[in-house]
């Protein structure tokens, strides 16, 4: 299992095994490099623990612990988790800052403890087979011990093939779960387990008009925020190797470079990645951040032939169907960071679902604001202030706007409403699936499934504070972080590291009123205010444009496929497979090696389909080599 996930941790290996349990450990040596192996255990022996992410508020921890007069064996972030668990049991993990995936063994109880972090930064899987639970960072490792898991799960697809991820606990394999962000879960000697939910986003009550809910002027806010940025920038930077930055040229990462530049004695190393293709480049932005901020940079030119040559890399790592090549230029981009002798990288990820910086929040402000007046022609052309990155956008064509961004008006009410449009868009995929499939599906409702999920009290808060949350609990945790994030990176044993999702600054900005995120049809507002006077005026005032990269276009040159393209996508590929109608997926080849693939909802559908024919390609080929049963006795 734990050979499995070498590139997760190619410093070295460790093993704790006893009656009932065996834990594994694959080591990225940054914290403590001579004495921080794991496991690591609590004095006595009795407690042990294994862990991939850091704990970035150890030193603080430390300190407090061995004032208690705890006595620690190594310097590595690692040990406070025993200590803490020996002093507030399974509450431990209230005092953490960090990101992380934990399982904690307590042998005099017999009882074991898994935890994850609280915005879903770290991976943390999970199975049960003949009577013992396994778990993982990643399928592949349960996969080596567990064949019969080694199936996709057809409503997990149909969640994929609309909200972009499976929804939590669901992955795509059948008998494989993940354990939620911001969980532990207690699994006792008898066998019985407790799912506690210790952190969530949540934000106060738009009904509450009392003074103290937004107690905060905008000046003192725009204050905290900044002096919290700062705090959680340079917890982020410990590390006893070099860490590096992404730059992307936007105000979220140029921010976080800023601020280390700004106020801390770090080098700042930066990394970028530039497009061939204009439309999806900002290497302008990035050369201009890089003279204002003076940073030791490299720019990875990546151009479509690239992105189609690694997508099957990305799907090996990231193990789900993606809708989109974006994670293929970071995945690519961590390589880099590699070669250049760095293991940790600062990125923006996350100020946008904290700040409120997506288009998509702006058109659901508009299209509510449009509803109180469904017959006005001028309210819905405010949608034409959005989405001015995309050549071809829905906006250009105003009677095309109303009828796209008019879909989903009856669910107006509904937590999902600012979703329902690009969820819809992303569904055309299902109308590729087989009959077979679709049978499987019956009546189950991907966006129904989702919405049971979400907090009993959330039609009590703010339209923009029901719209984060549903971004956090979908595209954020199961796609941003994971597919684009730990996954692209970790393929490279490259750790990336996101001061936007602090979780204080989460907590804070939560608790912050909509217009200090929104204000008119600027995204961004607070951040923007913390952030002036560190960068240009033109980056702080500079409009969103979501990173993104060119889709079936990178499959597809001088009107031939790539070869493996034609192979997983043949006819006789296809219906082998049996997840896809032949003759739907031949069109949609067709009209994408013709160049012909119309807007958002083509593209997904055919990234999505490629990505599940290399999953079920690398299934059929693990099938081949499966191991015998696991002997009773064993697990990790």
């Amino acid at each position: 299992m734990i050979h499995t996930l070498a590139h997760r941790g190619p410093d070295g290996y460790g093993y704790h095994a006893e009656d009932g349990v065996g834990l594994a450990h694959a080591r990225l040596s940054i914290i403590d490099l001579a004495t921080g192996d794991q496991p690591i255990r609590n004095p006595r022996g009795t407690v042990w623990t294994v862990f991939n992410g850091e704990i970035f508020n150890y030193l603080e921890l430390r300190r407090e612990l061995e004032a208690e007069g705890r006595a620690f064996y190594t310097q590595s972030d690692t040990e406070v988790i025993v200590h803490l668990y020996d002093r507030d049991g399974d509450r431990f993990v209230e005092h953490l800052n960090g990101q992380f995936a934990i399982a904690l063994w307590d042998s005099e109880r017999r009882r074991l403890v898994l935890a994850r972090d609280r915005a879903g930064i770290r991976p943390l899987l999970l199975a049960r087979s003949g009577g013992r639970i396994w778990f993982a960072s990643e399928a592949k490792a349960l996969l080596a011990v567990l064949p019969e898991c080694a199936a996709l799960d057809p409503l997990a697809l149909a969640e994929t093939f609309s909200t972009w991820s499976p929804i939590a606990p669901h992955t795509v394999y059948r008998g494989i779960d993940s354990l939620p962000p911001g969980h532990t879960l207690a699994i006792e000697h008898d066998g019985r387990e407790t799912l506690r939910q210790y952190w969530d986003w949540t934000f106060p009550d738009a009904a509450d008009t009392s003074p103290s809910r937004y107690p905060l002027s905008v000046e003192a806010a725009t204050a905290e925020l900044r002096e919290l940025l700062i705090d959680a920038v340079r917890l982020q930077l410990r590390a006893d190797v070099p860490v590096g930055a992404y730059l992307s040229g936007g105000l979220d990462s140029s921010g976080i470079v800023a601020m280390i530049r700004g106020f801390t004695d770090t080098p700042v190393r930066t990394f970028s990645v530039a497009f061939e293709d204009g439309e999806f480049d900002e290497s302008d932005y990035q050369q201009a951040m890089v003279r204002h901020l003076r940073t030791d940079h490299t720019t990875l030119r990546c151009t479509r032939r690239d992105i189609g040559d690694a997508f099957p890399q990305l799907i090996r790592h990231a193990e789900t169907p993606v809708l989109r090549t974006a994670p293929v230029p970071l995945m690519l981009l961590a390589g880099s960071v590699r070669e250049h002798g760095y293991k940790v990288v600062l990125t923006g990820e996350g100020a946008d679902e904290v700040f409120g910086g997506y288009d998509l929040f702006k058109e659901a402000k508009v299209r509510r604001f449009w509803a109180r007046q469904p017959q006005s022609k001028l309210r819905p052309r405010l949608l034409e202030r959005l989405y001015g990155y995309l050549p071809n956008s829905p906006v250009r064509n105003p009677a095309f706007a109303q009828s796209f961004f008019g879909q989903g008006m009856e669910h107006l009410q509904r937590p999902i409403f600012a979703h329902v449009p690009r969820w819809t868009t992303s569904q055309r995929a299902l109308g590729l699936l087989s009959a077979e499939m679709r049978a499987e599906v019956g009546p189950f409702n991907p966006l129904d499934a989702f919405e049971a999920t979400l907090p009993t009290d959330i039609g009590d808060w703010s339209p923009l504070a029901r719209d984060q949350y549903v971004e956090a609990k979908s595209l954020l945790a199961g796609y941003l972080l994971s597919s684009q994030g730990d996954r692209a990176a970790m393929a490279n044993s490259i750790e990336g590291r996101f001061p936007y999702l602090d979780h204080r600054v989460i907590e804070f900005a939560n608790r912050l009123p909509p217009s200090f995120k929104i204000r008119g049809m600027t995204e961004k507002y607070l951040l923007r205010r913390a952030l002036a006077g560190l960068l240009p005026d033109d980056i702080v005032n500079r409009t969103k444009q979501p990173y993104r990269a060119p889709d079936s276009a990178s499959f597809f040159f001088d009107g031939a496929p790539l070869d493996y393209v034609a192979d997983l996508l043949s006819e006789t590929r296809i219906r082998a497979a049996g997840y896809f109608d032949a003759q739907a997926v031949g069109r949609l080849f067709d009209k994408c090696r013709a160049g012909r693939a119309t807007g958002f909802a083509d593209n997904q559908a055919f990234v999505g389909v490629l990505s599940t024919m290399l999953i079920d390609d690398a299934l059929r080929d693990a099938a081949k080599t499966a191991p015998e049963p696991a002997v009773a006795g064993s697990g990790a």
